[in-house]
């Protein structure tokens, strides 16, 4: 079935306000900006990359303008050829118009959220952009040059670098992709580029300090101190998330449909999982003991294993990392158990990498490794995650 064409009509671009791009079909957008600014849009593939070609504001090339261009330029991808020159023989008038830096990046980010599994990521995208990249926004995409980059890393650099790095990033990819989209030189260095470039301008930044973890030969006995604290949900959580080595996130987000006690085993869902793979993981006895203590037999299946105040919450992610400092004056994290478990392994056992690798839901190998993997991979976890449980509960008394 054909996509419909002719869409919106002059009236309807006369009166639009809604930020965003708006369809004409055909590959034709409107696109509204925050400012109110009205500019189209012409978005194709052409020899496998994605094209997003600016044919002007709609205040000098008229509805039918636009069509009669974006018209031209389909039949120019359907014969092989580049869509832009179509432009090379149209009216100085409707020269297509560069975007300013903003105009271009909002697109950018758009286009990516499909592929994004939380919001968040968004949010983080707009954020530093927005809180850091401010100077960019009003100037044509062709005219950001390396000073400019400079002056908008320069203030954060040192002071937050992983932020900092993050934001250099992302600009070198949105400036990547205007050369892509025709709208810069493709022939000349991306200013935001790293290597052989901005390293020679900028100081290097301090690592960031990994996670403080607590040393494994003394875990058993932080461990019988927590198992002798007077029962809460914190507790239990920070108990769990040490017997099974996860991350604080995957057991706060626990429900109980994920918990097969049968089988004894916790299947995480791909969507809770950081690499975007769902993680099973072996049950082990004193971990079924928590998860009872917590009645999770008689929860519902989308009732959080561990919730907070509000029985419809998980429990807050500052929780157990509170109880942690409480006992261990701020010396370790709660990720950092992640650690001392993969110490504990390495040092004191002779269980593979891999299977330690694949226990903390490490990506090992290329995916069809990882699948092979996964498959056998299960029940030589079930054997680690006993002997860890073995190990944590080994000063208990008797």
């Amino acid at each position: 079935m054909a996509r419909p064409i002719n869409i919106l009509t002059a009236r309807k671009v006369a009166a639009m306000t809604d930020v965003g791009r708006h369809a004409d079909g055909g590959g034709l957008y409107l696109r509204i900006t925050d400012g109110g600014a009205k500019s189209w849009v012409f978005m194709a593939s052409s020899n496998k990359k994605r094209l997003e070609i600016g044919l002007g504001g709609a205040k000098l090339v008229s509805l039918a303008a636009a069509r009669k261009i974006a018209e031209d330029m389909r039949d120019a991808i359907a014969m092989g050829r580049d869509p832009r020159s179509v432009l090379v023989s149209a009216s100085p008038i409707i020269e297509p118009q560069v975007p300013t830096f903003g105009d271009f990046a909002d697109t950018f980010v758009a286009g990516l959220i499909d592929g994004w599994k939380h919001d968040k990521h968004k949010q983080q995208w707009e954020n530093t952009l927005k809180n850091h990249a401010a100077s960019l926004r009003c100037k044509r995409i062709d005219t950001v040059g390396t000073d400019d980059i400079l002056e908008v890393l320069r203030p954060i650099w040192t002071k937050t670098p992983e932020q900092a790095s993050k934001l250099r990033g992302r600009l070198e990819r949105i400036l990547d992709a205007a050369a892509a989209a025709g709208h810069r030189d493709p022939e000349k260095r991306n200013p935001a580029t790293w290597a052989r470039h901005l390293e020679h301008f900028l100081p290097k930044q301090k690592r960031g300090e990994h996670h403080k973890a607590l040393a494994w030969q003394s875990i058993p006995d932080f461990w019988t101190s927590l198992a002798q604290r007077r029962p809460s949900s914190s507790v239990s959580a920070l108990r769990f998330t040490i017997l099974n080595a996860t991350r604080t996130t995957e057991t706060l987000g626990a429900r109980r449909r994920e918990f097969d006690l049968a089988a004894l085993k916790w299947t995480i869902p791909k969507e809770r999982m950081k690499e975007g793979i769902a993680h099973e993981i072996p049950l082990t006895q004193p971990a079924v003991d928590i998860l009872r203590d917590m009645a999770i037999e008689k929860l519902e299946p989308g009732d959080y294993v561990f919730p907070g105040a509000n029985q419809a919450r998980p429990l807050s992610n500052m929780a157990m990392l509170m109880l942690l400092q409480d006992d261990m004056k701020k010396s370790v994290t709660v990720h950092g158990f992640r650690s001392s478990f993969r110490d504990w392994a390495g040092d004191a056992t002779d269980h593979p990498r891999e299977i330690v690798e694949m226990a903390l839901s490490h990506a090992v190998g290329d995916s069809t490794e990882r699948a092979y993997r996964r498959s056998r991979a299960f029940e030589k976890r079930r054997i680690l995650m006993s002997d860890w449980s073995a190990f944590l509960t080994s000063a208990m008394p008797a």
